[in-house]
């Protein structure tokens, strides 16, 4: 069984936040491209498919680098993060 955690995503691009569960061993960039198409379809296609967004904490600001593993990272149960 994959391990999951709960984060809230906030996407200021169409200031919408969602809730989603992760994998944490999943890669950031992977973890980043299903919800970027998640957001897409939540969206009605509003937030376009791209390959350049991050994620960064909304708290502290930090963002977390594109090929670190979820279980490496701060990403934890109820984490806000900010997908752009």
């Amino acid at each position: 069984m994959e391990y999951k955690i709960l984060v809230k995503v906030y996407v200021p691009e169409i200031e919408e936040n969602y809730e989603f569960y992760i994998p944490i061993n999943k890669h950031v960039y992977e973890v980043i491209k299903v919800l970027n198409k998640a957001i897409n379809n939540l969206s009605d296609n509003i937030f376009p498919i791209r390959n350049d967004l991050q994620i960064c904490d909304r708290r502290t600001g930090e963002i977390y680098e594109n090929g670190a593993y979820v279980r490496n990272t701060h990403i934890e149960n109820g984490t806000q993060l900010i997908l752009y």
